[in-house]
């Protein structure tokens, strides 16, 4: 019935939809060139051979899933991955990230008529949906067109179980389409088969296998020599409401290292120039990046309001506050800045990443602070101890290196669908295919 009721308001909705998408576009979160794949219309033709779409709701679930298109894309020379997201921000980075025979479309606005112009013109071979990204109309058609789909990195948090048992149908609908459903942790699995996931694993999180955030080596040679010895700590992807939080501690620490340098990076880069006016008004010395404002001695907030340099500042700073956590938003990945030697804090809402921070702390890599003042003591702690930040860093690369195998494991339950793929298109399967280079 919600399904049925679901199709039949977002078919009359087009118009308002279309002026829902020009508001967006206004504010800058659609991109006006690009607009009509919204539409479902494609921006490109479909490649030939097999087709594997991957499809996420952001830059971050997209950025966890490049090693297995990596993977997917080494095993069989004539595959191509498409990968739909529906943000500005994940276009532009993933269009610097993706490997050669990987490419990106913006995904259609959930109405039958967008949904069903994307799939005939696509086809593809076999639909991977990242996390929790489900839209009813964009599955359903998927589902009823016979096209494989598997759950990949499957995250369902308590409070999002509480609210899906109020639509148990709708439920049932999105899951028992799926062939197999690819778990974050076992928690989640449990969860996700009680909603109606036919078959379930755990393979363990996909974003353990990411590799390291880049960075421009050049760009981080410079601002290393404009930091000089300073004590330096970031505040990494915050949301509003985290900052005013963040300039508290910054103050706090000033009286313990007068020279102590915060860079902060806020989750969303066009937030910049209104956080740049709050932070001045609170009397702190504000440098821009994207005004080109240099770090100088008296400067307070080095303000990091780019995009895609996060693996720059998490490689300046020893200590890394990850933000969207002292605020109800469910945290960021606190992976990123363990993988690069940082000593990690967040607060304590982190229902995005529960597991991945409950084993970070419980390893000794990671620590939970509750606000400002206890931020502020954390990081004091840190700059005052040298050997603790080394122990906080040495046990999130122990985290991080018992993980590396996830990505086998993702690859051998994903085995069955890509065989089939390579027999319908007449390719070698991926074992023969090992077999023949190792003959060779």
């Amino acid at each position: 019935m919600i399904a049925a009721l679901y199709r039949v308001l977002t078919d009359l909705a087009g118009p308002a939809l279309r002026f829902l998408l020009a508001r967006r576009r206004a504010r800058g979160k659609e991109d006006p060139a690009r607009m009509t794949e919204r539409f479902g219309e494609p921006g490109r033709d479909r490649p030939p051979g097999p087709l594997i779409w991957l499809h996420g709701a952001s830059v971050g679930e997209a950025l966890s899933a490049l090693p297995l298109i990596q993977r997917l894309l080494e095993e069989d020379p004539r595959r191509h991955v498409l990968v739909t997201t529906g943000t500005v921000t994940s276009a532009r980075v993933l269009a610097e990230r993706l490997p050669a025979r990987a490419f990106h479309q913006f995904a259609p606005l959930d109405r039958a008529a967008w949904v069903r112009r994307f799939l005939d013109h696509w086809r593809p071979d076999l639909a991977l949906w990242m996390e929790s990204e489900l839209w009813p109309i964009l599955v359903g058609e998927t589902h009823r067109r016979g096209i494989p789909m598997v759950l990949i990195n499957g995250r369902m948090s308590p409070r999002s179980y509480a609210g899906w048992r109020w639509a148990p149908e709708l439920a049932r609908q999105l899951l028992g389409g799926m062939v197999l459903v690819l778990a974050q942790s076992e928690a989640d699995r449990i969860r996700l088969e009680r909603l109606g996931a036919p078959r379930t694993q755990h393979p363990g999180n996909l974003k353990f296998a990411a590799p390291p955030l880049p960075a421009d080596e050049v760009e981080l040679r410079r601002l290393r020599q404009a930091i000089g010895a300073r004590p330096v700590w970031v505040a990494a992807s915050t949301h509003p409401g985290e900052e005013a939080q963040i300039a508290a501690a910054h103050r706090m620490l000033k009286a313990r290292h007068p020279d102590v340098l915060t860079i902060l990076v806020p989750r969303h880069a066009n937030r910049g120039q209104a956080l740049a006016d709050e932070l001045a008004g609170l009397g702190l010395k504000i440098a821009r990046r994207t005004a080109q404002q240099p770090i100088e001695p008296a400067t307070d907030i080095y303000l990091a309001d780019t995009m895609g340099e996060l693996g720059l500042f998490y490689r300046l700073a020893p200590i890394a506050f990850v933000g969207g956590s002292l605020v109800p938003h469910g945290g960021q990945n606190p992976l990123e800045p363990a993988q690069l030697d940082c000593a990690v804090l967040h607060g304590p809402h982190v229902t995005n990443f529960a597991r991945i921070a409950q084993t970070l702390d419980e390893a000794g890599a990671s620590e939970t602070v509750s606000d400002s003042s206890a931020l502020a003591e954390a990081v004091a702690r840190l700059f005052d101890d040298a050997a603790l930040r080394e122990r906080r860093a040495d046990a999130a690369r122990q985290v991080t290196a018992s993980q590396r195998d996830v990505l086998d494991h993702y690859i051998e339950a994903l085995r069955p669908y890509l065989d089939h793929i390579a027999a319908q298109s007449g390719a070698p399967r991926a074992a023969d295919a090992t077999k023949t280079r190792a003959r060779a």
